[in-house]
């Protein structure tokens, strides 16, 4: 693609549109819908909850279209980091980057573990005696046998997630048949008095709530951002794969969350003692094929779970470790295990996350634990990158540009009041657990984090700027001062 660099570290471009599309797909599918159902349903109060996952589809949408024009014209091994590294590095060095780092080891991990929380709730459809205690222990046995089978280094990784994604589709195919074959209109379409009244706040808060649980259901639609380096002719791909990606996500949600409800009274979901309000797709198979199947279909979900968490934390691992060898990050999570050739201290840092986070959503709630790990998200990663799209153009108006955002500013603007009605409902969608307060303290403690680390390895604002245009078309890496002024020498 002109403008753009040779891929770094070894990698070459192999992967093609519907490769790129099934990947997003992949990440985008997981546990996600099987345990938010009836969480979207408690936040709308009724079967208009399919409002939520059509928000999010478009808030998903907005958002990856900011995603396809930097991945188009910074297609390179890493998605935020390199898009924050690109647009912040004039004024304020590495902070920008290092402070996405910072909170993808957290948010990164958060999100396994709700595929955790996910898993142990249908367990508990096999297994309804499952008490408090031994939820918590079979979850943090999840855990550990994730970090050992990943610290041992799997071979042939590609065959298990093929499969495990195989299974996924299986699953996901099962209930929406299941649901469509046994469908009652009125169950799916009687709404309860008020629904639509747009007047009142109550309406809005649910709205909120609803919006941020549908946009956890279609996190994973920039994955193929993160591999710019791997994709063939990332200018026609990239943007492709994500707006594909969403738009057969959305299909599939809609077909589950509707057919969900055409088969279960929606009040079934409120009632904590029902095993619709835990484990809804196993409900929708018992009511409609038996308990057998429903017993096979949960043993599936299982495995959808175990998946996600597996290839979550695989990736996840991977930030830090190619931040530390850009010298962007702690130089620890830079070293690789001596025989089987992963990260160490990235993976085990996550697993310990993750393992804190279960807990967490075991002992407060699911919606909790969505409501945190997405404001930490925000914070850094959202925000920041609709305005990296703007500083790029400003900063940066001959880099290649093989995609431009449709109808420029309009989907930043509209990603912008999306990630802002999320966040600033969070503390009211979760009282008493202050995701906002957290989120802030947390990055908070970043900076210091940043200013320590960059005292020690003298790069701004203790060492000169270092100034790295490496996507400009004939630039160099080292190249291109901010200010018109001479590039600032690079230490390294």
């Amino acid at each position: 693609m002109s403008g753009s660099p040779p891929p770094s570290g070894g990698f070459t471009r192999r992967i093609g549109l519907f490769q790129a599309t099934a990947i997003n797909m992949s990440q985008m599918c997981g546990i996600g819908p099987f345990v938010t159902i009836p969480l979207m349903v408690a936040a709308f109060g009724g079967p208009q909850a399919s409002i939520g996952f059509v928000a999010g589809a478009i808030l998903a949408l907005a958002d990856g279209l900011i995603w396809a024009e930097l991945g188009a014209s910074l297609p390179g091994s890493g998605g935020s980091y390199v898009y924050l590294r690109q647009a912040f590095q004039y004024r304020t060095g590495r902070l920008m980057p290092f402070l996405f780092v910072w909170t993808a080891m957290l948010f990164v991990p958060l999100i396994m573990s709700t595929g955790v929380v996910g898993f142990v709730q249908y367990l508990g459809y096999l297994a309804p005696d499952l008490g408090g205690t031994t939820g918590d222990l079979i979850g943090l046995g999840v855990i550990a046998l994730v970090i050992l089978l990943l610290w041992r280094g799997i071979e042939h990784i590609a065959k298990i997630t093929t499969v495990m994604w195989i299974v996924m589709i299986t699953a996901v195919v099962l209930v929406i048949v299941a649901a469509v074959t046994h469908f009652d209109p009125d169950l799916a379409f009687t709404f309860p008095k008020g629904a639509f009244d747009l007047t009142e706040g109550s309406f809005w808060m649910g709205f909120a709530a609803g919006l941020t649980i549908g946009i956890y259901d279609y996190l994973g639609y920039n994955t193929t951002a993160y591999m710019g380096a791997e994709i063939k002719d990332p200018g026609r791909t990239l943007p492709r794969s994500i707006v594909y990606s969403i738009g057969g996500i959305m299909v599939i949600y809609l077909l589950l969350q509707i057919g969900s409800l055409g088969v279960i009274d929606w009040h079934r979901m409120l009632d904590s003692t029902d095993i619709a309000s835990s484990s809804v797709a196993s409900a929708v198979l018992q009511e409609t094929w038996g308990k057998g199947a429903a017993q096979v279909v949960t043993v599936l979900i299982l495995i959808t779970a175990f998946a996600s968490v597996f290839t979550g934390l695989l990736g996840g691992s991977r930030i830090p470790y190619d931040a530390a060898r850009d010298r962007v990050f702690f130089r620890a999570y830079g070293k690789l295990h001596a025989k089987h050739k992963f990260p160490t201290f990235g993976l085990a840092t996550m697993g310990v996350v993750a393992a804190a986070g279960f807990l967490i959503g075991r002992h407060t709630d699911l919606v909790t634990l969505i409501q945190l790990l997405t404001t930490v998200m925000i914070l850094v990663q959202a925000f920041s990158q609709i305005a990296a799209v703007t500083v790029l153009r400003k900063r940066q108006p001959t880099l290649p540009r093989p995609y431009k955002m449709w109808l420029y500013p309009l989907p930043s603007v509209v990603a912008l009041v999306g990630w802002l009605v999320i966040y600033g409902y969070a503390d009211k969608n979760s009282p008493g657990r202050h995701p906002i307060e957290w989120s802030l303290g947390w990055l908070a403690l970043g900076c210091v984090a940043f200013f320590l680390w960059s005292r020690f390895e003298k790069v701004w604002p203790f060492g000169p700027r270092e100034i790295n245009e490496e996507y400009l078309a004939g630039a160099t890496a080292g190249t291109g001062a901010a200010d018109g002024r001479a590039p600032e020498p690079d230490p390294r």
